[in-house]
Formats: C-alpha cells, sequence, structure tokens
C-alpha cells in the first residue's frame, strides 16, 4: 500500500484526499517505483482546478525522483535498484509508490539528489526544449522570459548564461528580480514598477528581442507580442495568469510577420529515445555545475494542500517538491 494524493472532483487545493492505494506489480513496459521526492508544477495546478479536465478520480502530479522496485516484461533502459526521475504522463506522481510506463522514467546519476532529480525534471526538461528544440537559439540572441524566479525561470537564467544567450527576465517584487538576476539572467524587470514593454525595448536599442518565453499567459500575452523585433518568435508555454484569449492572426503581420507556437514538454518526451536525449542533457548541466537546481519550499506529503496554495499565491520561489 502506498499513501496517494487523489482528487474525486475538480475544484481548489482542499479537494486533495490522502487514501492508501495498492500499488501491484508492473505489467509490460511499466516499472514500479518507490519515490523520494516529488516535484510541484504549475500542470498540477491545471488539472486540480479542471482546467485541464481529467477522468475522476485521479492521483496527482507529473514529475518525481526514487528507487525502481520492481521492472515488467521488455524494460531494458532500467533495472531493480537503479535510481530514477521523470516528468510524464499518466498523473499520480504524488504517492509513496506507483507503478508507470517504463519509456519516460530515466536514470539519474549518482551526482544528483533525490531532492534535485524531482525538482528539475519537467522545469529542466522545458527549458531543455525552449532553447534546443522549438526555435534556431544561438550564443548572442536575446531572450525576454517571463516568471525569471520560477522553478522553469532560474533554470533557464542559469541555462542561457551557460550558451552566451541575453535573457530578460521579469518578475512581481525586487527580492525575485535579484535573485533571477543571481541566477544568470542579464537584466531582470518588476512588472509591478512601470510599463515592462517600454523597459524592454530600452534594453534592446528599441529593437525587442529574439524570442519570448512566456509562461504566464492572458497577463503577459499582448505585452509579450510588443516586445519582440520583427521575425521574432513569441513561444506560449503556459498560463498560469489564465489562457490566452482568441486573438486576430492578422495581429502578427501588423507587428512585424511575427512568429508564434505554443509547444508542450509531452509531446517532445512522448518519444523513449527523444526522452532519454532531454534528460541526459539537463543531468550533463547540472553535473557540470552549469546549472544549480534551486529548492525554494519543503513540504510533508500530507501538506500537499497547502504547497498548492502556495504555488497558486505566487509565494514560491524556484522549485518545490514534496518530501516522502
Amino acid at each position: 500500500m502506498a499513501l496517494t494524493a487523489i482528487i474525486e472532483e475538480h475544484g481548489g487545493p482542499e479537494k486533495f484526499k490522502l487514501v492508501d492505494l495498492d500499488v501491484g506489480a508492473p505489467g509490460e513496459g511499466e516499472v514500479r517505483i518507490a519515490h523520494k521526492a516529488v516535484g510541484l508544477n504549475f500542470i498540477d495546478v491545471y488539472q486540480r482546478s479542471g482546467a485541464y479536465p481529467m477522468t475522476l478520480p485521479h492521483a496527482m502530479g507529473m514529475e518525481a525522483a526514487g528507487v525502481i522496485e520492481a521492472v515488467g516484461e521488455w524494460v531494458t533502459h532500467l533495472k531493480v535498484g537503479d535510481r530514477a526521475a521523470y516528468a510524464s504522463n499518466p498523473p499520480g506522481a504524488y504517492a509513496e509508490a506507483r507503478v508507470m510506463p517504463a519509456a519516460q522514467v530515466c536514470p539519474l546519476p549518482e551526482g544528483i539528489s533525490f531532492e534535485e532529480g524531482a525538482a528539475m525534471m519537467l522545469k529542466g526538461m522545458t527549458v531543455e526544449y525552449l532553447f534546443h528544440r522549438t526555435t534556431p537559439l544561438q550564443s548572442g540572441d536575446t531572450v525576454l522570459f517571463h516568471a525569471a524566479a520560477g522553478g522553469v525561470g532560474l533554470i533557464a537564467c542559469q541555462w542561457a548564461r551557460s550558451e552566451g544567450i541575453t535573457l530578460i527576465g521579469t518578475a512581481g517584487t525586487d527580492e525575485k528580480c535579484q535573485l533571477a538576476l543571481d541566477h544568470g539572467a542579464a537584466h531582470c524587470i518588476n512588472y509591478r514598477s512601470g510599463d515592462w514593454v517600454q523597459k524592454v525595448r530600452d534594453l534592446t536599442d528599441g529593437k525587442g528581442v529574439d524570442v519570448v518565453m512566456d509562461a504566464v499567459g492572458k497577463d503577459t500575452f499582448d505585452g509579450s507580442l510588443s516586445s519582440l523585433r520583427p521575425l521574432g518568435m513569441m513561444i506560449s508555454f503556459g498560463a498560469a495568469s489564465g489562457l490566452v484569449p482568441p486573438f486576430e492572426v492578422a495581429l502578427l503581420g501588423k507587428k512585424g510577420s511575427l512568429k508564434i507556437t505554443r509547444p508542450t514538454l509531452f509531446t517532445h518526451v512522448a518519444d523513449h529515445e527523444t526522452c532519454q536525449d532531454m534528460a541526459r542533457h539537463l543531468a550533463d548541466k547540472v553535473l557540470s555545475g552549469d546549472v544549480k537546481i534551486n529548492i525554494g519550499q519543503r513540504f510533508a506529503l500530507s501538506d500537499v494542500a497547502k504547497a498548492h496554495v502556495s504555488l497558486e499565491a505566487r509565494e514560491t520561489t524556484g522549485s518545490t517538491v514534496l518530501e516522502i
């Protein structure tokens, strides 16, 4: 039996229930993993609230690290006793242990702790695809990154610095801006202290940035488009402030023949080999010291509702983990 956080109906953090579930044995192409730490992400909020509806009841959570306890037939990249981490469907990471598809579970090198593994997989592989699989980026390019002091943002700040990319961050307080600067952002704008779009323009000599990476959504979308140079790329990869409303596609032409895409991590990691390559690239960045995983908050599994309250209130910095 494994203590597991589930929801039986969509709603607020109060909808979480802690139950003991029978874990069982893995089938073909599956593994059973005993979790040591679990990561929290905004997609968890979307799923819990119903913004991303799920068939209920359902266990929650997309990211964790632990030790492989059992391996099903046809699984060749993992064995019993291996350290492992993942960020993948289906949800179910908020648990002491689970059985899940093995294809997206990745070996976790000895030099990376379980907490770091749980805190880095979804956020770090998101940064990996943003910088390497979405639009061509090279040293000297300029990126605007919203929520630069969050879990994804702090990894992105370091990743950009390691590759010679100028990252302009935004955050909601001066303290969060300083945190982004400390992690490698070239500049960080407190978007509560004036016209942040004009400040982006000023920092780029009026030209605009090459790429915007925006997981905030509704509140920043229009300003993000206005921050781009002609032919620039808008990457909308989240909606922390709400879904982006419909807009006229002709607006992209008026603002300089802009490009826009709405990628997801789970499209990229659906292929086993791609997923494993992305995880290795991320692990190399961490092991080299180019990227350090900032764990700003820790909660017990039994306090998962409190963790969600903090996450939604934007009271968190860096990554948040549940301790098992």
